[in-house]
């Protein structure tokens, strides 16, 4: 493993772990040459579906690229990294078992979407926000008013007597 910091080639693990919940291992590395200390993660390189771009134009599946999203989407919200993490693992295990070997972008936005709107309505609306490209401001609301109903109608189902139409 290459140290990070002097390019030193020769590090040894000091500590490994695996990481709750996911299929990865948390290793702490020490440089032999400038003696810093550094962490790494392995995960299995699962076989990813490539991602076809709105454009035609095929690219890799990419988890940092959600990643980068999800994380700007929830800036200045009380989410821990942790919980980013555990989130981009769902929607990546999601794409491991599509069954082709290409996905559409939209897919993907669509699972993000998905997932944020479960966590946080805030994060979903700043996603969404960019990802479908509101264009004015009468988009944004509709979007909202589109959750406040979503929100209500659990309320109202639970308001009424049982039996009741």
């Amino acid at each position: 493993m290459l140290c990070p910091f002097c390019k030193n080639e020769e590090t040894r693990v000091i500590d490994s772990r695996v990481v709750r919940d996911t299929a990865a291992v948390r290793r702490r590395r020490v440089c032999d040459r400038c003696e810093r200390r550094f962490t790494t993660y392995e995960r299995v390189e699962e076989l990813l579906p490539s991602v076809v771009k709105r454009d035609n134009r095929r690219e890799t599946f990419d988890r940092d690229k959600i990643r980068r999203g999800i994380k700007l989407a929830f800036k200045k919200r009380n989410v821990s990294e942790t919980r980013i993490d555990e989130l981009v693992d769902g929607i990546e295990r999601g794409f491991q078992d599509y069954p082709d070997r290409e996905v559409q972008s939209a897919a993907i936005g669509e699972a993000v979407m998905e997932a944020l709107r479960k966590e946080d309505e805030v994060a979903y609306v700043r996603f969404a926000s960019v990802y479908r490209q509101f264009r004015d401001v009468n988009e944004f609301m509709a979007e909202l008013t589109r959750i406040l109903s979503q929100r209500a109608e659990p309320a109202a189902k639970a308001d009424k007597p049982e039996g009741a139409p």
